[in-house]
């Protein structure tokens, strides 16, 4: 039996990451995987990195990445991306007691090998922290209707309080 895994969902902005970052701040546990961070300039958002626990990082997403993948106005750099958050998530499932994926969405889906890193977190013995999209998708539906995941919405009201009731439950 896996898990417990949970995986927060909430509109863009709200502040999944931010609260994916405190949990791993209070929690005392040894972590992996990676997390999603802005990239920005003059004051505007031009894409998307992925930064590991590990302080590796990778290119997600930028507005001058030339791809077939494409979300919006920002190319998918799914090589990049793969080649930090894939071995990231197999050291997690490893050698980590914490796997944390920050995020499973319409980006990081471009990826198949992705797809299957994420599915061996979550069959895996270890808990999983997650950020997972909050849209129809058939593999994100797979993810939510599984029996050892739990989905939190994240809200403004609520980020706070979320810090240490996902922090007892993954103890």
């Amino acid at each position: 039996m896996s898990g417990p895994n949970i995986l927060l969902t909430g509109n863009p902005g709200v502040g999944k990451t931010t609260l994916v970052r405190k949990i791993v701040e209070v929690m005392d546990t040894d972590v992996g995987g990676f997390y999603t961070e802005e990239i920005r300039s003059g004051g505007r958002r031009r894409g998307f990195k992925i930064r590991t626990f590990t302080g590796k990082e990778g290119i997600l997403a930028h507005l001058t990445c030339r791809s077939p993948f494409r979300v919006g106005k920002y190319g998918v750099d799914v090589e990049s991306f793969e080649r930090v958050a894939v071995p990231a998530l197999q050291e997690a499932i490893a050698q980590s007691q914490l796997i944390v994926v920050d995020e499973i969405g319409r980006m990081e889906l471009y990826s198949k090998k992705f797809r299957q890193a994420v599915l061996q977190a979550l069959d895996s013995p270890k808990p999983v922290l997650g950020v997972i999209q909050n849209r129809r998708e058939n593999f994100l539906d797979q993810i939510r209707r599984r029996k050892d995941v739990v989905v939190l919405t994240v809200t403004h009201e609520n980020r706070d309080s979320l810090v240490a009731k996902v922090k007892q439950t993954l103890e």
